[in-house]
């Protein structure tokens, strides 16, 4: 399965990786990684804490230099200069807020920073993330499952095609990992490339159309869910 020439590659893959390699000193972290995903699909990665799921990821968006290895972008190589982020919607670290403005101020004190994003456009992803954008309610008083929403909303306001998503059910109630699939499946039909991770495939498996299962830095499984 770590071969690159097992992978199916077509211009309709979003991302694509080829025998990845990453190290922190004498510890091999990821190690000949190989994997795809397809656009307007939805990738799940599964493993325990410390098995490179999260290592992976930021390798994937540029937050780290790969030891060796390809990562392909839209068809695109990424290294050097070009090993951005670019248009790319990324929850990996708990996201901060300001707990005492409301969802709106807080999308909208992000969109100051990015001259790109517009106001009206705050609202449009709001109301895409089922939040709504003239409620007064301040984020210290949200559920996790909003809280969740409103990541994701930060996440994609430049209306990033792909999404990578860290755990994001991670200490989310019933009703908050229900929330939280629906939205992604709704991500999934307005085109979408998804790729996130949890630690149980139970969580992920309804969402997905292809999960992998990495342990030690290996891949180890691949399965087809659909």
């Amino acid at each position: 399965m770590n071969d690159p020439e097992t992978l199916e590659i077509t211009e309709d893959t979003a991302i694509r990786i080829e025998n990845l390699n990453k190290s922190f000193s004498d510890q091999q972290v990821l190690k000949n990684v190989s994997m795809s995903v397809e656009k307007g699909s939805i990738c799940g990665l599964i493993g325990r804490n410390g098995s490179g799921k999260t290592v992976l990821m930021k390798c994937i968006c540029g937050f780290l230099k790969p030891n060796n290895g390809k990562i392909f972008l839209r068809g695109k190589l990424m290294q050097g200069e070009k090993f951005i982020i670019g248009n790319m919607g990324i929850i990996i670290e708990v996201p901060g807020f300001f707990e005492d403005e409301t969802a709106k101020n807080n999308l909208y004190y992000l969109a100051a920073i990015n001259n790109k994003i517009k106001k009206e456009d705050v609202d449009r992803v709001l109301r895409l993330v089922g939040l709504d954008p003239r409620d007064r309610k301040k984020v210290k008083k949200y559920s996790m499952g909003m809280r969740q929403r409103l990541a994701i909303a930060q996440a994609i306001m430049e209306d990033q095609d792909i999404i990578l998503l860290d755990e994001p059910m991670n200490n989310l109630d019933q009703e908050g990992v229900k929330e939280i699939r629906e939205l992604l499946l709704y991500l999934k039909e307005q085109g979408k490339s998804i790729l996130l991770s949890s630690h149980y495939f139970e969580d992920i498996q309804y969402l997905c159309d292809k999960v992998y299962r990495i342990s030690h830095g290996e891949l180890i499984i691949e399965k087809d869910i659909l």
